[in-house]
């Protein structure tokens, strides 16, 4: 029987279910079934939307890049990022990829106004009053090692925090760190590719 869950994987836990040195892991915030694995993963210091399930299809149609599926991240970056900036990582910037280098794709970046609908992260992001840190939406169609991170270090503001909200139609909403939430197959898939399965 396949099972189907989103989480919001919470800071400095990592993607995967057995520890490793000590550190914290899914196990010490959702309890599943034990064929139960995460779809890819977010790095022990991101948080946010992560699938957890049995499908074996569901992960190989979801991790294989000839498929593009959308990814939506809100990245706080260090300093006031300027436009100019911004249109950079639209257009794609060269970042090292497995001791190469690599350009990105195009990808949908905008500032966030105001603050997003993030809950507070703990411990919460050094804050240094007199230069600010504002929130960029940044929408991917392909996932390389810490992309999002090399890619705003790259153009000069280095990301203080890194929040996956979403995968294609799949969403966190209002989910706090450390929620899980059960879905049926044909919700995910419709969600996913646009079809019940």
């Amino acid at each position: 029987m396949h099972c189907y869950f989103i989480i919001y994987k919470p800071y400095m836990a990592l993607s995967q279910f057995t520890s490793l040195h000590g550190k914290q892991t899914l196990a010490d915030f959702f309890s599943v079934p034990k064929d139960v694995y995460p779809v890819g993963r977010l790095d022990e210091d991101s948080e946010g939307l992560l699938i957890l399930t049995n499908d074996a299809a569901l992960n190989h149609k979801l991790l294989n890049p000839a498929f593009a599926h959308e990814r939506e991240y809100w990245a706080q970056v260090d300093g006031a990022i300027t436009q100019q900036a911004i249109n950079q990582l639209r257009a794609g910037v060269e970042i090292a990829v497995d001791g190469k280098l690599y350009k990105t794709k195009h990808c949908f970046a905008e500032l966030i106004t105001g603050e997003p609908a993030a809950p507070p992260r703990t411990p919460p992001i050094r804050y240094r009053k007199e230069i600010p840190a504002p929130w960029l939406k940044l929408i991917l169609t392909e996932g390389k090692n810490r992309q999002v991170r090399k890619m705003t270090a790259k153009v000069g503001y280095p990301t203080l925090r890194l929040i996956r909200y979403r995968i294609e139609q799949l969403m966190l909403h209002n989910m706090q760190p450390g929620e899980i939430l059960s879905l049926p197959k044909n919700t995910v898939y419709k969600k996913l590719f646009g079809s019940t399965g």
